[in-house]
């Protein structure tokens, strides 16, 4: 960056509330649209399922303070698979 674009602090400061004020005032009808929030979407029946089934399977495959076995997450996603399918 030369020098001759360099700004001071307060040059800077004074930019940012500029900036800031500018979004205010343009941008009300955004302010009220970024609030609008997303309905949650719903677990499936399997997501379900899964999930129950990893908390049970899950305990095979870990050592006994708590931490996964070497391999043992991805051996437990793969009975927890084959215990929904059943």
């Amino acid at each position: 960056m030369s020098r001759d674009m360099m700004l001071t602090v307060d040059e800077y400061m004074a930019l940012r509330r500029l900036i800031s004020s500018e979004r205010e005032s343009s941008g009300t009808e955004l302010a009220t649209t970024e609030l609008k929030q997303k309905p949650k979407k719903r677990k499936t029946a399997y997501a379900r399922k899964y999930s129950k089934a990893f908390k049970t399977v899950s305990k095979r495959y870990k050592n006994k303070n708590g931490t996964w076995k070497k391999g043992g997450f991805k051996l437990a996603v793969r009975a927890a698979h084959k215990a929904v399918k059943k």
